[in-house]
């Protein structure tokens, strides 16, 4: 083999890696928009100056202009302060949805599949008794117990993903529980307790994270659609459904649906891409 040959064959062997390791342009664009309204939601009064709950009558429904970059609504209120603000509601209830259902029904998952028998029995059908209940009617149901208010929905979103935790859960459990380094540290006399937090816990919670980021952008959509409907927070607040809701009666000023609706799809969108490159590099 010649020289030549021979400073060619590691570059040859690093190629594959590197673009292993490469993160596609759409995954990058992502997160740049998922950073940006998380960026809203922790310190919204840096990009907005205004009062997303005053405006000025004499101002409303304008157009999109240098003065107010979104238009202004029916109040005169500066809808780019309103989204900015909204984000901040949306966020921190999705987030609030999605700890829910990861504690919760990661929990439940964890107890049926490691310990089995009738515990596994009585939970699994607990879970499949959520399950058959569409995931967007049981969190009307919850909400419209527990009241009308953003912090509610975000409790209703979290329980009605509680199952699909506890179902991929409980499977990657079992999975792991039947591996061979699992049985190794049985024989070695492992107690139950360090054989569930060594070593089943840590592995079978990697599948939640790229499920977790999905549910998160599912939260958003769904906290946005009760919103849409009545079910979060009273005017004068500015969650996006609420925005979007209050927009549609005002057809000849679009830009009061199409700022809220623009900016709910492409986080939800970038989410559900992150989620999708998580997965496929897990």
């Amino acid at each position: 083999m010649t020289g030549a040959a021979l400073t060619q064959a590691p570059r040859a062997l690093t190629r594959p890696r590197v673009r292993a390791l490469a993160v596609p342009p759409s995954v990058l664009l992502s997160f740049v928009v998922v950073t940006i309204v998380l960026a809203f939601s922790l310190a919204p009064g840096l990009f907005a100056h205004q009062d997303p709950a005053k405006g000025d009558p004499a101002d409303k429904l304008l157009p999109p202009s240098l003065a107010h970059l979104l238009g202004t609504d029916q109040l005169g209120r500066d809808m780019f302060a309103r989204v900015v603000f909204g984000a901040q509601s949306s966020v921190t209830s999705a987030l609030v949805a999605v700890v829910i259902g990861v504690v919760v029904g990661g929990l439940i998952g964890l107890v049926a599949g490691f310990l089995g028998s009738w515990i596994d029995v009585v939970l699994a059908r607990f879970v499949d008794v959520l399950l058959a209940i569409p995931a967007f009617l049981l969190a009307v149901v919850i909400v419209s117990s527990l009241g009308f208010q953003t912090i509610n929905a975000a409790i209703a979103t979290g329980v009605s993903a509680v199952a699909v935790f506890a179902r991929v859960m409980r499977a990657e459990v079992i999975k792991v529980r039947r591996s061979v380094f699992v049985e190794a540290a049985t024989l070695q006399g492992g107690s139950a307790a360090h054989i569930l937090f060594r070593h089943v816990l840590p592995n079978a919670s990697r599948s939640l994270i790229p499920l977790a980021v999905l549910q998160f952008g599912l939260s958003i959509l769904v906290i946005a659609s009760l919103a849409f409907l009545g079910y979060g927070d009273p005017p004068p607040a500015s969650d996006w459904g609420l925005l979007i809701s209050s927009g549609k009666d005002y057809p000849r000023s679009p830009w009061l649906v199409f700022w809220p609706a623009i900016v709910t799809i492409l986080t939800v969108l970038s989410i559900n891409r992150i989620s999708r490159w998580l997965r496929g590099t897990s």
